[in-house]
């Protein structure tokens, strides 16, 4: 990158990252994508109140290296990491015409760290894995890579949603009048990450880099993590009793 763009590029937020995978109603061994009902971010920004759980369409984060993109939304907004936990646990409920159905838990896929910049008039999601320590096949289904950096840019819900996609107008965000300024009648807004602090929130995330430390001249804050010092397991709360842990540390199905 030009060293007049690095001169651009604002830092408007840090912390940790955690990926996730729930199984299908009644999938007891996921062994593929096709297992999978759906793919979790959690962003727990430093010195905040709030932290994020975002559901990523495709069941997988784009293909940096292709430039991919892939729609998602913010799915909930808790105080604390540990209050998503309860909603990521193993749920039963019945159907007249099934029956009990069981829906597993959430399983941990990785960890690491984020920074979200601000470069050109555009933001920028950035991270780099700390867990696990080799990548295997569960991150390569979920196209978790070890580095990547994605253009992140927020709908606006008074705007049409394409085709195919997008939340019913019942889920869709209730933006105070201050944030939904910011789209200044725009279909996207590309400039304020406080529009994701918003259940329902939609974006598109739009593969740019594979190694945005170097690409961008920045330092993610890695460290080297084991299981008893993972942040995710301790701030998720993520007892092995109920969160099979294996993916987190092997890179296998479980």
């Amino acid at each position: 990158m030009a060293k007049k763009d690095r001169q651009q590029m604002e830092i408007v937020e840090r912390g940790d990252i955690f990926f996730l995978y729930r199984p299908r109603v009644g999938e007891t061994d996921p062994e593929s994508l096709s297992d999978v009902q759906r793919f979790f971010v959690v962003l727990r920004p430093e010195h905040a109140k709030k932290v994020r759980l975002l559901v990523v369409g495709r069941k997988r984060l784009p293909d940096a290296h292709e430039h991919e993109r892939n729609w998602g939304f913010v799915g909930a907004i808790a105080g604390s990491a540990a209050a998503l936990e309860k909603d990521l646990r193993e749920e039963t409920y019945d159907t007249k015409t099934r029956g009990r159905q069981r829906l597993p838990a959430a399983r941990p896929a990785g960890e690491g760290r984020y920074l979200v910049a601000l470069l050109n008039g555009q933001l920028h999601l950035s991270y780099a894995l700390e867990l696990p320590e080799r990548p295997s096949e569960v991150q390569r289904a979920f196209k978790i890579a070890p580095q990547a950096s994605f253009a992140l840019s927020v709908k606006n819900p008074e705007k049409p949603s394409p085709p195919g996609l997008g939340l019913g107008q019942d889920q869709e965000p209730d933006y105070p009048d201050r944030l939904q300024r910011e789209f200044r009648g725009r279909r996207f807004a590309r400039e304020d990450i406080k529009l994701l602090d918003v259940q329902g929130a939609e974006f598109i995330l739009v593969g740019a880099r594979t190694d945005p430390e170097k690409a961008y001249n920045i330092d993610l804050d890695v460290e080297k993590e084991d299981e008893r010092h993972s942040e995710m397991l301790r701030e998720l709360k993520m007892a092995k009793s109920r969160h099979p842990i294996e993916p987190l540390f092997s890179g296998e199905w479980a």
